[in-house]
């Protein structure tokens, strides 16, 4: 059975996941949706239409700082409950 530390710790985990899967979301299928009405610039760039290249580039780049901006979060929420790493001590 789990502590409530424990059960603190799962929900505000699972809501950072929620918020981290709802961007995740809107930047891999929404943006893309969207991507079709930049056709009217027609700016090949490297072969592809200017709409794809920003679309995916900028995909690209938002699941980078998704991914440093989940870690932050996530260790600032293991540190709130006592489970981040830093608080083990060494042996």
């Amino acid at each position: 059975m789990a502590s409530a530390k424990q059960e603190a710790h799962w929900n505000d985990t699972k809501g950072l996941m929620r918020i981290t899967l709802a961007i995740w979301f809107f930047f891999s299928i929404v943006i893309f949706m969207f991507g079709h009405d930049l056709n009217s610039v027609k700016v090949p760039l490297l072969g592809y239409p200017l709409s794809y290249y920003m679309t995916a580039q900028g995909s690209l780049l938002s699941f980078v700082i998704l991914i440093f901006w989940f870690a932050n979060k996530q260790e600032a929420i293991d540190q709130k409950h006592g489970f981040s790493d830093s608080d083990k001590t060494e042996d």
